[in-house]
């Protein structure tokens, strides 16, 4: 079920243009990516200020809320709202709408801040509470296997999906396919932005204000998997990681110890499978049924 959130529809144009000069001297208007500081706000508390594309502002911010687990549920978020002119977006929890008492009374929540961990990769994450402490409890899916077929199916489908970076470049994009059903490679949400931690907490938000579980999918990312990345998705269910790039160490080991299935280096018919081989077949989807 899709969640009960007010949300502005803020989104703001991705490209800008310009002028430039090329190798023959000419003046050419070319499309550049637009970066834009937005500063989260949470039930009145500044938490951070993060560098977007600005396309879906509403679903970054609850997305990063969800892969820190200072939220867990998109019940607990009443209202989403995103101001351009002052470069913000407030997110209001249901008990300070229902109680007048914000989220920060409660010791858990402030003590997640407490704790973080700087992580790797465009813009230095920051991974808040005790998310690396928690990965044993974590459980996916095995349910559903990923064909050769359907892979190479969501590699081209994300090919020939238009683009900002076809544009722009200066973007990385993360795609959540359909691994289940007569539609399996189908591109079901894909969000680019300056940075690819930004674009899986926007499809982490899209997931959560569409009601869209992650057993049955499949997440693909332009950059490289980092612990960060296999972390978040981990916790938004999704047991199979595609990469175009290649993937880290902390990030390979937290897939074995999650029997999560990644693969890494896609591109054409090439492939690396590098853990989970439990889910992946070599065969088509019409021959494994």
């Amino acid at each position: 079920m899709a969640a009960q959130i007010q949300t502005t529809q803020a989104s703001i144009p991705s490209t800008v243009e310009i002028t430039a000069t090329n190798e023959r001297g000419e003046q050419v208007p070319v499309q550049i990516s637009g970066e834009h500081p937005l500063t989260l706000y949470f039930d009145k508390k500044e938490l951070l200020t993060i560098m977007t594309l600005g396309s879906q502002p509403e679903a970054l911010a609850l997305g990063w809320l969800r892969n820190q687990r200072l939220v867990s549920d998109p019940s607990e978020i009443a209202a989403i709202h995103v101001d351009w002119e002052t470069e913000s977006v407030a997110v209001t929890s249901a008990v300070l709408k229902n109680t007048g008492q914000t989220i920060w009374e409660t010791t858990e929540k402030a003590q997640k801040l407490e704790k973080k961990t700087t992580t790797s990769g465009c813009g230095q994450g920051t991974v808040f509470g005790d998310l690396m402490e928690d990965l044993d409890k974590v459980q996916l899916s095995n349910a559903y296997h990923l064909s050769q077929d359907v892979l190479y199916g969501v590699m081209d489908n994300v090919r020939k999906h238009e683009s900002i970076y076809k544009q722009a470049g200066a973007v990385h994009g993360c795609a959540l396919c359909s691994n289940s059903g007569e539609n399996r490679g189908e591109i079901l949400l894909f969000v680019e932005d300056v940075g690819r931690h930004n674009a899986v907490d926007a499809i982490a938000g899209q997931m959560w204000l569409h009601g869209m579980t992650g057993e049955d999918k499949i997440f693909y990312t332009t950059g490289r998997l980092t612990s960060e990345m296999v972390i978040k998705c981990a916790q938004m269910g999704i047991p199979v990681l595609v990469s175009r790039s290649g993937l880290t160490q902390m990030g390979y080991e937290i897939a074995q110890k999650l029997n999560i299935t990644m693969l890494g280096r896609c591109q054409g018919k090439h492939y690396l499978l590098y853990t989970g081989t439990h889910r992946f077949n070599t065969l088509t989807d019409t021959q494994y049924a």
